[in-house]
């Protein structure tokens, strides 16, 4: 009886370090991306992208673009994505998305590597910009079926021209050069972010949530292997 409590308890805690781990969405798993994906030179990326090799890689350096703008601090940006969300639930649900982009680059040394801008979503991990109202600040932009009282929010992220980044894709080719994008199954990833910062803005400041998931997670494995291996000994005797 004891040996199928241990296990019953070790799944119980299993189950629940996974629903706390699925409540951070993709920032998870952009998470363990920026923890294990191995790092090559940017050079190395650019001949795996003409050799036709598919790798999901990291690479790292400065960030570069002939075309930047400015933002209303005069920073020369290469990307800047506007979003506005409503409340919704213990989340947020986006009903405007506005993007500038132009063509940029990863350059490290004298090898730079083109970046598909056009590929960042939930990859993008920066430190966002924030502002907070309600639906009825915004007459004619949030949408009509939202009561005016609903919070809502105006989240800006952008990367600037003078910011050090690491970037996470498959190289391939373009041109004559090579591009990093999404691919394998996996995200474009980018990052103005040391990964231990990185790591704090994809939990969105949750610090006890993680740490209750790994404590979970570790119990329970213990749990489970000791009432699986008492009941292989029962059943041997």
């Amino acid at each position: 009886m004891i040996p199928l409590l241990l296990v019953l308890a070790g799944l119980v805690l299993l189950v629940g370090a996974w629903l706390v781990l699925r409540s951070f969405g993709p920032g998870l798993r952009v998470g363990r991306l920026i923890a294990a994906t191995p790092r090559v030179a940017v050079e190395q990326a650019i001949a795996l992208a003409r050799a036709g090799t598919a790798r999901y890689v990291r690479v790292d350096g400065r960030l570069d673009s002939e075309q930047e703008f400015e933002d209303p601090d005069h920073r020369p940006l290469v990307f800047r994505r506007t979003r506005l969300q409503a409340s919704s639930g213990r989340g947020w649900r986006t009903f405007e998305d506005q993007r500038q982009v132009v063509p940029f680059e990863l350059r490290e040394g004298l090898a730079a590597i083109a970046i598909d801008g056009s590929a960042l979503e939930e990859g993008l991990v920066v430190l966002p910009r924030e502002s907070a109202g309600t639906a009825g600040d915004l007459p004619g932009r949030a949408p009509s079926d939202l009561p005016a009282g609903t919070p809502v929010r105006a989240r800006i992220e952008q990367l600037s021209s003078v910011e050090h980044a690491i970037a996470l894709g498959v190289p391939v080719r373009d041109g004559d050069g090579a591009r990093l994008t999404a691919g394998l199954g996996r995200p474009l990833v980018l990052t103005t972010l040391e990964p231990p910062e990185a790591m704090r803005v994809l939990a969105e400041g949750r610090t006890v949530a993680p740490r209750s998931a790994a404590a979970m997670l570790a119990a329970g494995l213990v749990l489970t292997a000791i009432g699986s291996l008492w009941l292989i000994v029962d059943g041997l005797t």
